[in-house]
């Protein structure tokens, strides 16, 4: 399982509103290339995003389904991303102040050749990819709440 943490100058409501807006998943998830649909019960339990990952015109289309939802807390996501699999993704919320937020994200590959191959390489190399996630999930929330310059 690979293992991410960041902290966000934002209040927990602020980061999980960016969560619940499914639309902003590839403005923040490295890998995904474009959004095709976001299912409008989202982000409630059953519901999935849409999305490709690749480069036109070889993307694949792949979803993400919301396994478990705890409202500003927790959020268990089920990645399916061809070729690699299907992984499991546990993104938890935790207050450090009003207005700081400690963000930790679990990734484990559950099946496919990402479970199959799963080694201290390929977990390295998850936890790479999720650093920058979990950086442009920090830039896009902490936007949010000023003004651009």
């Amino acid at each position: 399982m690979a293992t991410n943490e960041i902290e966000i100058a934002v209040g927990p409501d602020e980061v999980f509103a960016v969560l619940a807006d499914g639309w902003t998943y590839t403005n923040w998830v490295v890998g995904t290339s474009h959004m095709r649909a976001v299912e409008s019960t989202w982000p409630a339990p059953g519901s999935r995003l849409h999305h490709a990952a690749g480069s036109w015109p070889l993307a694949l289309r792949d979803e993400t389904e919301v396994a478990e939802l705890e409202v500003g807390r927790r959020l268990v996501l089920i990645a399916r991303g061809r070729p690699a699999g299907t992984a499991r993704i546990v993104i938890e919320l935790a207050a450090v102040g009003p207005s700081r937020t400690h963000v930790t994200m679990h990734e484990t590959p559950v099946d496919g050749p990402g479970r199959w191959l799963h080694n201290p390489v390929s977990e390295a190399v998850l936890v790479r990819r999720n650093t920058e996630s979990l950086a442009r999930l920090a830039a896009l929330c902490e936007r949010r709440t000023s003004p651009a310059e």
